[in-house]
């Protein structure tokens, strides 16, 4: 299975391997700036966490058919970072949370993809993988986790 951008409740803020999403989280909740490389334009398939379970689950118990194959694990679907901004300002808010700074902005990273969004065919296909939880939902579940844990 290859993963794209999994997120959801108890990933680590910190740490050298720290995703976007937690990390700006904690930063938000904290009051701390948040940088975006590039000018936030930059897209992802960002993909919930109970979906990834799904996913696992199928794979898990697959016919002899859909064995030994290589499946995306992700929505289908593109956000840009200006986008993730908003949605985690926005359910933070819902949150009892508000973080009203812009993010700052910095030079793109060297060698960063510009869009990346996965065809998920093959594992609907395959497995039938359904995808329950977009981008929003997920932000949703996370966020409350996230303030209940970090605050």
């Amino acid at each position: 299975l290859r993963y794209f951008n999994v997120f959801g409740k108890r990933q680590d803020p910190n740490g050298a391997y720290a995703a976007v999403i937690p990390k700006w989280t904690a930063a938000m909740i904290a009051g701390d700036d948040v940088f975006i490389n590039g000018d936030g334009e930059t897209s992802r398939d960002f993909c919930f966490i109970d979906n990834t379970v799904q996913a696992n689950i199928l794979a898990a118990t697959a016919s002899d058919e859909a064995k030994n194959q290589v499946y995306n694990v992700a929505v289908g679907d593109r956000t840009t970072l200006n986008e993730l901004y908003r949605a985690i300002q926005v359910a933070l808010a819902e949150n009892d949370v508000q973080f009203e700074r812009d993010p700052v902005y910095r030079d793109f990273r060297a060698g960063d993809v510009r869009h990346s969004q996965a065809s998920i065919a093959k594992i609907q296909q395959y497995l039938g993988y359904a995808p329950e939880f977009k981008i929003a939902e997920g932000i949703q579940l996370a966020m409350r986790w996230y303030v209940n844990n970090l605050k």
